[in-house]
């Protein structure tokens, strides 16, 4: 990132950046409380000066300028609400602002902004302005804008720093994410400092050595206490932020630590005072509503946090006694992040044309199977979504109701008053059903229930604990469903893992020699030609070099030739040799496929898979 600004890029160089080629001659960025030379200044998240001349440079109609000022929101840029709408590319109005003021204009991405720099503005005001300070020179600070013509706003940055503003455009979502990427983490751990300053300054110990002797009253008390609260609300909102899966509340004999599962790996976030741990853990089992006095069983229970005016995010609590106190672990249940599309979640072609003419049989059984954590539930979830039409009647059996999704019948199964899965799939059977989900099946029963539903017309799906798809056979045949049964109601059996996807900021190329790609599994022609990738580690995937993850699946469709392989006792290796033969893709394949497509890394595919 270059600190002088003259070393910035110029209009008439943004515009391939940008997808447009503005022209312009040399160029000054626009200083506190004066404008470009050309042109006056106006407000540019007031309708008039802003549509007028997007209006005269043609770039939008008369009728769109309308229907933006009408769906135009208290301070938002006219500029964002048409880019919003789609009647103007974000590219092509910042080539028009950089062009209109004389500034040049600045892709964030490819910024570092030091810490520095970023602590000359406070985040609140950066948020309301939409800018964002990027590199200081002396008595200058260069901010990037989104509308370089607020003068109101250099202005305040002036007053606040005691320095020279210069401004440079960028487009208002950019910005918005670069604010999120740079203010986040240092906001978190100022408010985290705070925490703990407040908390060493309590003279309350809720902490014995003897847990029989845990005065309940006092701990009830400690519970409600500000700085605990704030904690454990700002615990659940960070994780929630960062996109964690799990956290990890966790007592040792002389130690106390959070982690947060991110992308399917544990990463330490902080270390409480020791002697909070009593109240910590005591105060999510009263949003949980469990009994706080019981500290010798393990409890589940469910939290939900409202964000905002649309999001909810559910936790599933589950409090385990152990040896030092007790073990909290909450599943963040994002709804908003969840991607129910068949077509997003990382099947291959082939895969995923097999999966879909099974999902769509009038009757038979369709497994998924892999071990927790590996995306089951989605898979499923984006199945029942693809299949739910007011044609249908769907009924699901879950432990718990993970996803609510409307038109579908969805049953909380509860073990503890006798609602298992087997019983829940009796009553469906009562209830004209087309279609059953059935959440896992555990024990004979459950699947002795589900195989007969498939052989009477119903399809049913469902979920087993198995490392691959052969393997899964014989789980059915040790629980004693009958071979000629399971050949009858079976149609496909489907396993899956989650990979950490490489992060697209930091991405380069990472070449390995063709010996070890052969041993991988690649074929002689790939070995020479594939050049696997891998994340560089940037502030975008906190330097980890992964940034989400997407799905491998191994889809084993149960054609008459597997039939015949269970009716004649194959072994699960026998059955993947004859899966493979007829051209099923294993774990290991889609993991190199995505090696390929530069998806994951080599290491990722190998930590995940095993060689065929």
């Amino acid at each position: 990132m270059p600190t002088d600004p003259r070393e910035l890029k110029k209009p008439s160089e943004a515009g391939a950046q940008n997808g447009s080629s503005p022209a312009g001659k040399d160029w000054m960025p626009v200083k506190a409380g004066q404008g470009s030379k050309d042109f006056t200044p106006v407000k540019a998240d007031r309708a008039g000066g802003m549509g007028d001349i997007l209006l005269r440079e043609k770039l939008i109609s008369v009728s769109q300028l309308h229907e933006a000022q009408q769906v135009q929101k208290d301070g938002e840029n006219l500029g964002y609400t048409l880019a919003k709408l789609g009647y103007l590319e974000e590219s092509h109005l910042i080539s028009f602002l950089s062009r209109q003021y004389g500034v040049p204009s600045i892709n964030l991405d490819e910024c570092d902004v030091s810490d520095d720099v970023v602590r000359q503005i406070p985040r609140e005001v950066a948020e309301r302005h939409v800018l964002m300070p990027i590199a200081r020179q002396g008595s200058t600070l260069i901010v990037a804008m989104s509308d370089p013509g607020n003068i109101y706003a250099m202005d305040d940055i002036k007053f606040l720093t005691g320095l020279n503003v210069e401004a440079v455009v960028a487009s208002e979502t950019a910005i918005r994410k670069a604010i999120e990427r740079y203010y986040g983490s240092s906001r978190h751990d100022e408010t985290l400092k705070t925490l703990f300053d407040q908390i060493e300054g309590e003279q309350a110990d809720v902490h014995t050595v003897e847990e029989d002797k845990v005065d309940m009253a006092e701990l009830a008390k400690a519970t409600e206490d500000a700085p605990v609260v704030r904690l454990v609300n700002m615990i659940m909102v960070d994780a929630v932020k960062r996109s964690a899966s799990d956290i990890h509340i966790e007592a040792y004999e002389k130690d106390f630590r959070v982690r947060y599962r991110m992308d399917g790996v544990l990463y330490e976030i902080m270390r409480p005072p020791m002697r909070l741990r009593n109240a910590i853990t005591s105060r999510i089992k009263i949003m949980s509503q469990l009994d706080i006095a019981e500290r010798r069983l393990p409890q589940d229970g469910r939290i939900r946090l409202v964000l905002g005016r649309d999001k909810e995010v559910d936790f599933r609590v589950s409090v385990l006694p152990c040896l030092f106190g007790e073990k909290v672990v909450m599943r963040v249940l994002d709804k908003s992040a969840l991607k129910l599309d068949l077509g997003a979640i990382g099947f291959e072609e082939v895969p995923l044309r097999n999966f879909r003419e099974a999902i769509h049989q009038p009757w038979g059984m369709v497994l998924v199977t892999g071990p927790t954590g590996s995306g089951k539930s989605t898979t499923l979830y984006s199945a029942l979504t693809e299949l739910n039409t007011p044609t249908e009647n769907i009924s699901t059996a879950e432990d718990p109701v993970e996803m609510n999704i409307p038109g579908v019948n969805q049953v909380h199964v509860k073990e503890e008053i006798g609602l298992t899965f087997a019983a829940a799939l009796r009553s469906f059977l009562r209830q004209d059903p087309d279609i059953i989900m059935v959440g896992e099946i555990r024990d004979f029963e459950t699947a002795e229930t589900a195989v007969k539903a498939a052989l009477t017309g119903h399809l049913v799906l469902s979920t087993l604990h198995t490392n691959d798809a052969p393997s899964t056979i014989n789980r059915l045949l040790n629980m004693g469903i009958e071979p000629f049964l399971l050949t009858a109601s079976l149609i496909l059996i489907l396993a899956q893992r989650l990979t950490r996807r490489i992060c697209k900021e930091c991405k380069e190329p990472h070449p390995v020699e063709p010996e070890v790609l052969l041993e991988c599994g690649f074929s002689e022609e790939d070995a020479r030609t594939v050049v696997p990738m891998k994340g560089k580690g940037c502030r975008n995937c906190n330097e980890t070099g992964y940034r989400g993850r997407t799905g491998l699946y191994e889809v084993m469709p149960c054609s008459d030739e597997i039939k015949e392989a269970i009716l004649q006792g194959f072994s699960a290796i026998e059955l993947k040799r004859e899966a493979m033969r007829l051209g099923m893709m294993t774990l290991r394949q889609a993991g190199l496929a995505k090696v390929r497509t530069g998806q994951t890394t080599l290491e990722e595919v190998l930590r995940i898979t095993r060689a065929d």
